[in-house]
Parts: C-alpha cells; structure tokens; sequence
C-alpha cells in the first residue's frame, strides 16, 4: 500500500492555494471554489484542499512536510512573509521540526528527518 493522497478542509479554497504555493507545492488541480490539488516536490504522494461550511472542532489536523534543507526552507518562508510558531529546533525523536498554520487553521511541521523518519533507533522489527 502507498499513500496517495492526505485532504484537509478549508473555508476558503483560493486562498489556501496562495499558501500552500508559497510553500512550494505545484498546483495540479484547481477546481474553485470546491477543490484544488498539489504535487508534492518530492516523491508520488498529493495534497489537495477541499471547501467546507464549517471547520472541524478540536486538535484539529497535523500536517507534515519532510525537506532535507529545512534551515534554508524557514528562512526562505519567513522572507515571503510566512509565520512560524516555532522555529528549527532538535526533537528528542530524532526530527529537526519547525511548527506554523495554515489560513484554517491546520498545524504544519515542516521537518527534516532522514533515516530516523522510519527507521529511529527504538523501531519495532
């Protein structure tokens, strides 16, 4: 099994384009003002964004963007504008996280995990 795709909800499907652009995802489908569609730029998973009335209550969604520069990524976001949570720091999971929402709402980690993404040191054989 492969992960095609992850969908989070949004109240403004447009807009939430402009971000997740800013970002750096490629714009595959735009189907306003109830859909739109993102390449990742690495690997064969998708990100799409659907239009919702209402966002959902609680925790809400976490969304993860692995990049191997991440350092470099933050910087370049924070001179576009972006605002961050958090930035870079070391986890003791082994991941270099860096936290900011989206226009919803919905929380990002863009993070840098390398070999420890799926294989850490405590990883169950």
């Amino acid at each position: 099994m492969d992960l095609n795709q992850i969908t989070v909800p949004s109240l403004d499907v447009e807009k939430a384009i402009g971000f997740y652009k800013t970002l750096g995802l490629k714009l595959i489908v735009k189907a306003l003002p109830h859909y739109a569609r993102f390449e990742c730029s690495k690997g064969n998973s998708t990100f799409s964004i659907h239009l919702v009335a209402q966002l959902p209550k609680g925790n809400g969604i976490s969304i993860y963007f692995e990049d191997d520069n991440l350092d470099d990524l933050v910087a370049k976001l924070q001179k576009k504008g972006v605002a961050f949570i958090s930035l870079p720091q070391d986890k003791p999971w082994l991941w270099r996280e860096a936290h900011l929402r989206d226009l919803d709402g919905n929380l990002i980690i863009l993070y840098k995990a390398g070999e420890n993404r799926k294989n850490p040191p405590w990883r169950i054989n």
